[in-house]
């Protein structure tokens, strides 16, 4: 396929993705309405595990979606731009969810006065691990210097990978992706065991089990590159 051919039938797509936002919201509150879980009534709480996921979340999948977008301009390998697509549209889809959430609730889709994953006990992850039986331990991720979260880039990363270009650029990209991946499971695990409301949970849920799977797809990527996960 063409470099142009490539951009209008693939990329143009991503038009999708403003789309997902728009709807997302209006189907998740139908959705929300149908849920008959003995707490489905319920307006979860301003600092509830439910609203702290779901602002939390919502920038770590903003990132997720940023890195995918700088990647589509910086490589012309169909297999990680596909695999970008994929995770700037589900993520982008989840994030309306989300936010759509919020707005259901009443609640603001920001708490800057609160450090960022504090409705997870001991804040950062620091009560879970990655879904794998680490929720009695310490976190399978700290937030590096430089990293609002968990798995996040730092500016300096993301700058490295808007300026990497080619092969580069795929193996920066898989590799801060399987970061950022790994903190988002630790995160949406803590929103399985703590979160109140079961469609929130079932989104969490099904968050850790795609990501696991990314991971192990990200990680054969690599391998095809000579290349391994950050430690």
């Amino acid at each position: 396929m063409t470099r142009t051919g490539l951009s209008r039938t693939t990329w143009l797509a991503a038009g999708a993705v403003l789309l997902a936002l728009v709807f997302a919201g209006w189907a998740t509150v139908t959705a929300l309405g149908r849920d008959t879980g003995p707490t489905a009534a319920a307006v979860p709480g301003d600092d509830s595990a439910d609203a702290g996921f779901a602002r939390d979340m919502s920038v770590h999948h903003q990132q997720a979606v940023e890195m995918s977008f700088i990647v589509r301009d910086r490589t012309q390998d169909e297999e990680v731009r596909r695999l970008a697509y994929d995770i700037a549209n589900t993520q982008a889809n989840q994030r309306g969810m989300m936010l759509g959430w919020l707005d259901m609730w009443g609640l603001t889709k920001s708490a800057p006065d609160r450090e960022p994953m504090s409705w997870m006990a001991g804040g950062h992850g620091g009560a879970h691990g990655s879904g794998h039986g680490s929720g009695q331990g310490g976190s399978a991720q700290q937030a590096r210097a430089g990293a609002l979260m968990p798995g996040m880039a730092t500016k300096a990363e993301l700058e490295q990978l808007r300026t990497a270009s080619g092969e580069q650029a795929e193996v920066l990209y898989l590799q801060l992706m399987i970061d950022h991946h790994k903190g988002g499971v630790d995160m949406a695990q803590g929103c399985v065991d703590q979160c109140r409301v079961g469609l929130e949970k079932r989104l969490a849920q099904g968050m850790v089990d795609g990501q696991e799977s990314e991971i192990a797809l990200m990680t054969d990527l690599l391998a095809k590159r000579g290349a391994e996960p950050r430690v």
